[in-house]
């Protein structure tokens, strides 16, 4: 048996079942993490989180194979990367918002005819 990995497969699958991966596994970190994406932003985050996953794995000395290992590793990849991204997003609004005058919190965004005494 060949152990040769090309870049564009992951152990144990082809590069489709990169692709399939890759969007479940995107599509799991979207749910956990509460967000909403496109299947194309699902398939990238995933490919993209099994090679953050993948990496993970090997520095921990987790051994993976086939379609559910992949899978797995790849949706804690995606998490991972969700998470960081949101952290920074956050980061970035709050230091735009800090010197901001609009008022902060879950009101409403505008005022409505009610909120302004029937005027």
């Amino acid at each position: 048996m060949n152990n040769v990995q090309s870049f564009l497969t992951m152990p144990g699958t082809g590069f489709f079942g990169m692709l399939i991966i890759g969007v479940l596994a995107g599509w799991l970190a979207e749910r956990a993490m509460n967000r909403n994406h496109s299947l194309l932003t699902n398939m990238l985050v995933g490919i993209a989180g099994s090679f953050v996953g993948g990496t993970l794995a090997g520095l921990l000395n987790i051994a993976f194979y086939g379609f559910v290992g992949n899978l797995v590793v790849s949706t804690v990849g995606a998490v991972l990367i969700l998470w960081f991204f949101g952290r920074r997003e956050a980061a970035a609004n709050r230091q735009n918002n800090a010197g901001s005058t609009w008022p902060q919190g879950d009101g409403p965004m505008y005022r409505t005819k009610d909120d302004a005494g029937d005027q």
